[in-house]
Formats: C-alpha cells, structure tokens, sequence
C-alpha cells in the first residue's frame, strides 16, 4: 500500500493555521512531526515516525498535589488532550469518548490505561473546577492545571499550539488550541500515535488494546 510522508517544516507550517477554538468550527489537527499515512486507510491512529518525548510537564492535579507527568506516568500506556472545562464542543465530546471505550476493556487493562486532560484554560480551570467537570465524565481521568506559560510549552513539545484565553467578538471567553490526542506507549514512553478531533468511540475501542501493549493499530 502506498504511504505518503510528509516534511516537519510543511507541518509547522500548517500547524500555524490550524488551531481550533471549541465551538468554533475550525480544526486543529495538523502534527508536528515527521509522520507516515497509509493511503485509503482507515485506520484512525497517524503513527509518528518520529515519536514525540514526553513533556516534562509538572503541574497540580484535580486533588491539589503536585503531578509530575513523566514520572507517573512511566511505562504506562498514556493518553494526552489538551483542552478546558468551558468548551461546548470538541474538549467534551472527545474525553467522553475515550471514557466509553475505556470502559470496554478489562478491569485490569483500565487499571494501566492513563488518560490525562490538561486544561489550557488554567485562570477558569482551578483545581477543584477541572475535578468537578472530570467527576462527571470519569473520576479516573486526571485532570492538570498551572502555569499558563509552562503548560503551553509542554503542548509546543508535542506540536500541538495553545493560545491564551481571550475573548471572541461576542465578548466570550475561548480558549484556541490544537485538538489532536497523543498516545504515549508504555515500552518507550514515546508519543507514537495521533488522533484528531473527529476520531470516533469505535475507533478508539478498537485501538486501546493494542495501545495498552505499545503495539501500532
């Protein structure tokens, strides 16, 4: 099967123009990175030929504590969004997809699965609001916030640019930001997959056991 590949600097280039503000109707799922596609798959993943690092991202979880993203996340198969609480749209739609399916696996496999939402809204998004809006997707998702500046560089690690929360020409709050998801494998701790925005429950139902192993879908 043909694949295409396409140049970091053509994807930085995208990546400029593709931000999505929730709601708004735009997409922000531009990489990037250095990625292959099957041509005609159907396969909702984009794995990396070059895996991204995990950031070294230490922020407050929903509980207060301090929450150092690649030390407890180490060797566990990690899935990363970067979204906040306010938007109407796309930030909830997708945690509460990755909830569903997660909820399709093994007891045991759920126990290794970590699903981390880091809010790029942090002046709203305070410790005891991102764990209130988490409660009611799935308790188990951990929910960061902090420093504005630290948590947009950490996504910039990733490829994935924030903005700061501004307001729009009806005078609302909005929060722009790239609204891929990023899947860490627990045998390398690299970002080796991406999902955008319009990946489906079924889709990740049908990945997560093979993300649990670090293994390509």
């Amino acid at each position: 099967m043909r694949k295409k590949t396409f140049a970091a600097a053509a994807l930085l280039a995208a990546a400029t123009l593709t931000l999505s503000a929730c709601g708004s109707g735009d997409d922000g799922n531009s990489p990037v990175a250095v990625v292959s596609e099957e041509s005609g798959s159907q396969k909702a993943a984009t794995v990396l030929d070059q895996p991204f690092e995990k950031p070294d991202l230490v922020l407050t979880d929903t509980h207060g504590k301090k929450y150092d993203l690649r030390k407890e996340t180490a060797g566990k198969p990690t899935l990363v969004y970067f979204g906040y609480t306010h938007c109407p749209d796309i930030c909830p739609l997708t945690m509460n997809n990755l909830a569903v399916a997660k909820k399709q696996l093994p007891k045991s496999e759920q126990d290794q699965l970590r699903i981390v939402f880091v809010t790029t809204d942090p002046a709203r998004d305070t410790s005891t609001e991102l764990g209130k809006w988490i409660k009611g997707i799935d308790s188990e998702i951990v929910g960061l916030t902090g420093d504005f500046a630290t948590i947009q560089a950490g996504a910039r690690t990733l490829g994935i640019s924030i903005e700061p929360t501004h307001k729009d020409k009806n005078g609302k709050l909005v929060s722009v930001h790239g609204t891929q998801v990023i899947a860490f494998s627990p045998k390398t701790d690299g970002g080796y997959l991406l999902y955008n925005e319009d990946t489906s429950v079924d889709a990740y139902t049908k990945d997560l056991p093979k993300i649990i192993k670090g293994e390509n879908p």
